[in-house]
């Protein structure tokens, strides 16, 4: 995909960081799954009191404050949030029906809610005008168009309105790691198998971008897609390994047992493990602490949380790691991870 590659060119930005102190690890029962951080939390709990007002004030200091990675974080878990308990949102919608970051939280919704389903093309397609509202609150977000790029490869939109799409987002933000995911998303879909072309998008997107930026991380996802995917020709070793350093390095710019980057730890722990790097593995367990994130566990189990707990117990005592988390593919393989709604993972998992 040229023409997405041509937008990364931008200067990089060299900073340093004291190395993260290591402390101890946390007991099991300290061990929490997709724990909101300080500010999300209060959040969440007036959510599920009925009360909208916090969350309004939340979005809306994203959007002055123009921090649109925790503004995407914020909205993908109110989100989720309201899919169980909606009272509040519907409030909310009748309060205030064209505040921005309401419409930005719908849109989200109505395509979260449409994914699962069998007849999802149809039923994204409808969602449109929603996206479109978003998309106008504020025209200097970016998020809006995450929406639209997820949206756009659920309803299988045609390569040229992506690329529009696309070109819409980096103008926005040109290193917003949410935008960069849907588009390796996107890719893995378009190309199916082809993962050398999302290697190629993935390493000039983080080659091209801040050196603390959560790009840095995209050619981790890229092997954590090869991995799951375990199909097409074999990317060489040296590229997976290239692709767990550069995460390594990001991890190492942020504090320990800090909520920010558990994603990407959590995801780069997977990567080590597969690649059988195992005292960088106990390094990342350690980085972690207790911010266990669902991505990647719940590609392999259903109980997440359970399954992190017993890999850091073998991590821990020397011995073999998870008979499920699988070898590095060198050829069609079986042993593939599970998707989020049954089966196997595709590449295109929303």
């Amino acid at each position: 995909m040229a023409s997405l590659r041509a937008l990364f060119r931008s200067t990089r930005t060299a900073r340093t960081t004291p190395r993260p102190a290591l402390g101890p690890l946390p007991a099991d029962d300290e061990v929490f799954l997709d724990a909101p951080d300080e500010r999300l939390a209060p959040v969440l709990v007036a959510a599920g009191r009925g009360e909208y007002l916090p969350a309004a004030r939340l979005l809306a200091g994203t959007r002055a404050a123009a921090d649109w990675e925790e503004r995407d974080r914020y909205v993908r878990r109110l989100a989720l949030f309201a899919r169980s308990r909606a009272e509040w949102l519907t409030d909310w919608s009748t309060a205030a029906p064209r505040d921005p970051d309401l419409l930005l939280l719908r849109a989200q919704l109505a395509v979260d809610r449409s994914w699962p389903s069998p007849a999802r093309t149809e039923l994204l397609r409808a969602v449109s005008p929603l996206i479109t509202a978003a998309a106008r609150g504020d025209d200097r977000d970016p998020v809006p168009w995450r929406v639209a790029l997820d949206h756009a490869r659920g309803s299988d939109a045609g390569h040229k309105y992506f690329e529009e799409l696309w070109e819409a987002a980096v103008r926005r933000a040109p290193h917003h790691y949410g935008c960069h995911v849907a588009a390796l998303r996107y890719l893995g879909t378009y190309w199916h198998g082809s993962h050398a072309e999302c290697f190629d998008f993935a390493d000039l997107a983080a080659q091209d971008a801040p050196a603390d930026s959560l790009v840095q991380a995209l050619p981790a996802r890229a092997a954590f897609a090869y991995l799951a995917d375990g199909c097409g020709p074999v990317v060489p070793r040296a590229r997976l390994d290239a692709a767990a350093d550069r995460a390594i390095a990001l991890s190492g710019r942020f504090p320990a047992a800090d909520p920010w980057p558990a994603e990407v730890r959590n995801k780069l722990m997977y990567l080590l493990v597969r690649l059988e790097h195992w005292e960088a593995a106990r390094t990342q367990l350690r980085l972690i602490g207790p911010y266990v994130t669902s991505f990647p566990w719940d590609r392999l189990s259903d109980d997440p949380l359970g399954h992190f707990v017993r890999l850091r117990a073998h991590l821990l005592t020397g011995t073999e790691p998870l008979p499920a988390t699988g070898p590095v593919p060198s050829q069609r393989s079986a042993g593939r991870p599970r998707a989020e709604h049954g089966g196997h993972v595709p590449a295109d998992d929303h």
